[in-house]
């Protein structure tokens, strides 16, 4: 397993700028006309028979929590497996997923960053934390599955991350907040632009002391607030090579402290990416990118009794290591202007471990757990766009052949002796075709009608295969026969532009999730554990069955115009599992973790660097527990933002989230053990040099 220390990082972040800043100090004789944007290929004309929403930097910046996944929160139906934010969520709760196709903490939807595959290795989890939002110059989902040139991994969409560009960056900017409970939250980036290239070194810092995540009428003296400390850098160097070539290098590194709110709950995540992509737009268009990922997570969980009067530690997962390496190279040659195709093919694999330390005896661990493996995916993909009049046609699709290899659990009592288990288990591997095709109709300007079907599918992660869990009293099995989960769907829809800066889009879906990765509990277990009330098994589901619509809003005039802007999102799923055998009792019941209904909607005011938001956010009832016999009950959250100018380049902000305090239920365990996310916030600050 490749392993980067993050002082080695630092070290290539510091030299390789130096290098690229030297390189971008053009010669007089140069030619003028080299444009550089550090992004990738166009988007595809046949984009527009998906259901897709773009959030732009200026949405990005304007936002309440200054975090990633609250921004994400824009888009109804786009939702984390547990309600809380990354402050306060265990770190492996904190999957993605679409259109109510349920989760188990791994995403169901494919995210990436500049190209890259951004999933944890190990988890399949996300770190939000290491994405400052001021990076950040678009975000672009796609809902619907089957990514094609992206990547496997797209059961339900696609989140697509894209850096700032040359012309979304200032010299310098910063911005430093102070908020409640003794919150801190700081970011800065410093921009060299050149007419052949432009590079950017950026970093964010966030602490608190946190509030306590066990709602009050289920706390005991165990429980107290959960702080937070996480920090992020990274460098981004793009240089030109010649009028039409770019060569795209991003190096950044993370890392990530919580608790979760009572002894013994402490974690720690951190990691280091860095990439490479040469990107070609002449004639023939061509991209060619190659990354690294590492990873390392360690957290301790306990046990609590009945009263909530003592906590002792249950399990020390003092070491998780993972790497992801991989790459992609693809062409797009030219064939008209009606025509586009895009022709590649990608590689990535990932190895993981954890070591883990558990069976506790008068506060001394008597036991330790080791078990990982690694996985590798090999695709080749086509994606192709025709624009005949009024019809445009998008067709494409890829073949993935996997393997899932080295696969391990090993347990071993401290005091030595005979291994308690010692498992090896045997090599897979297997191949996927999926793909998508949709059809776009404009028949008149301000209409499009849209239809789409797609396939897709997803591997499961290490974590799923061979690493068990445990969350206070509840303990969970992992199965390492787990089959891939596969994704069947169609969706229609339409797109109205009535008037200048006004979108509506309105989309039907039915999906059929097959072979689903859930937490199915049991009277069975495998393994009995002291302090354990209730178990689960990793099983795949027979399928999960989702339809439903989305609608979208918006109304952003040009400039000039009014300054006040509106946008709406509300997604509205029927879910169900389909179960047999083992998971019969499931059968009909909806998905943990997947509300009926998810809503949110703005209205802002913009003048200059002069900007005032409000955004209210309704998320459904939803069950905790795959039974559907723990409820967490529906909320409502109002956020504010204002930036009000006090000099040229500086401004004051005022931020405020759930400005009502509505208590949003984000999980329960044990004898009915209510966990909430984060109550009202309070932020104020200062930023310089625009948004």
């Amino acid at each position: 397993m490749i392993r980067i220390s993050l002082s080695t990082l630092a070290f290539v972040l510091i030299s390789s700028g130096g290098a690229v800043a030297q390189t971008m100090v053009a010669p007089a004789d140069q030619p003028a006309d080299i444009v550089v944007t550090g992004r990738g290929l166009a988007d595809a004309p046949g984009d527009r028979a998906y259901d897709i929403v773009t959030i732009d930097r200026d949405r990005i910046q304007a936002n309440a929590s200054n975090r990633l996944e609250s921004v994400l929160s824009d888009v109804a139906g786009l939702q984390q497996f547990r309600r809380s934010d990354s402050r306060s969520a265990n770190p492996t709760s904190q999957g993605i997923s679409l259109r109510g196709i349920g989760g188990n903490a791994s995403s169901r939807a494919l995210l990436i960053f500049d190209g890259v595959p951004q999933a944890d290795p190990f988890g399949g989890w996300v770190a939000f934390p290491a994405y400052a939002t001021g990076r950040l110059g678009r975000i672009r989902v796609t809902r619907g599955g089957g990514s094609g040139y992206q990547g496997p991994g797209a059961l339900a969409g696609t989140v697509e991350l894209e850096s700032a560009t040359p012309d979304q960056a200032a010299p310098f900017q910063g911005s430093v907040a102070y908020g409640s409970r003794d919150s801190v939250d700081a970011q800065g980036s410093a921009a060299l632009v050149r007419g052949s290239g432009f590079a950017t070194l950026s970093g964010a810092y966030a602490r608190g002391d946190g509030f306590t995540p066990t709602v009050e009428e289920s706390r005991g003296i165990v429980d107290r607030a959960a702080p937070y400390e996480q920090a992020s850098g990274a460098l981004r160097t793009v240089v030109g090579i010649g009028a039409k070539t770019e060569l795209q290098m991003n190096a950044s590194a993370f890392i990530d402290r919580r608790d979760r709110g009572s002894d013994f709950t402490d974690n720690k995540s951190k990691g280091a990416d860095a990439s490479v992509r040469l990107v070609g737009r002449g004639r023939w268009g061509y991209s060619a990118l190659a990354y690294l990922q590492t990873r390392a997570f360690a957290s301790s969980f306990n046990s609590i009794n009945a009263a909530r009067t003592t906590a002792i530690q249950s399990l020390n997962q003092y070491n998780t290591p993972a790497t992801g390496l991989g790459g992609r190279i693809e062409i797009a040659p030219p064939l008209g202007e009606s025509i586009t195709l895009r022709l590649g093919a990608d590689v990535r694999d990932v190895s993981g471990k954890t070591q883990e330390l558990y069976t506790f005896v008068n506060t001394v661990p008597t036991r330790r757990r080791e078990a990982g493996g690694s996985t590798t995916t090999t695709g080749v993909f086509a994606d192709g766009s025709l624009v005949a009049g009024d019809f445009t046609f998008s067709l494409g699709g890829r073949v993935d052949w996997w393997s899932i290899d080295g696969g391990y659990l090993s347990e071993r009592p401290l005091a030595g002796g005979a291994a308690l288990t010692n498992l090896r288990y045997a090599d897979r591997d297997g191949s996927e075709t999926t793909g998508r095709a949709g059809v776009a109709y404009q028949p008149v300007e301000a209409i499009t009608l849209r239809v789409a079907g797609y396939r897709g599918w997803r591997l499961p992660t290490l974590n799923e295969l061979y690493r068990p869990f445990r969350v206070g009293n509840d303990a969970t099995a992992a199965n390492a026969l787990l089959a891939p989960e596969r994704l069947t769907g169609v969706e229609g829809g339409v797109t109205l532009t009535p008037a200048p800066g006004v979108n509506i889009a309105a989309t039907y879906f039915y999906n059929r999730l097959k072979d689903a990765v859930a937490n199915v509990t049991t009277t069975n277990p495998p393994q009995v554990l002291p302090g354990v009330a209730t178990y689960r098994v990793r099983q795949n589901l027979d399928a999960i069955r989702a339809h439903g619509f989305e609608l979208d809003a918006s109304y952003r005039p040009s400039a000039g115009n009014s300054p006040f802007g509106v946008q709406a999102s509300w997604s509205h799923t029927n879910s169900k599992v389909e179960g047999s055998g083992i998971t019969a009792a499931l059968d009909g019941l909806r998905p943990a973790q997947t509300p009926r209904d998810q809503v949110s909607g703005t209205v802002d005011w913009r003048h200059d660097a002069a900007a005032l938001s409000l955004t209210v956010r309704h998320i459904g009832q939803q069950f905790d527990d795959d039974q559907n016999t723990r409820v967490l009950g529906a909320a409502t959250t109002l956020d504010a933002y204002a930036a009000l100018p006090i000099m040229r380049s500086l401004v004051a902000e005022l931020r405020g989230e759930n400005l009502f305090n509505e208590r949003v239920e984000a999980g329960i365990s044990g004898a009915n053990i209510v966990e909430r996310a984060t109550p009202r916030t309070i932020w104020v600050g200062l930023r310089y040099g625009g948004r």
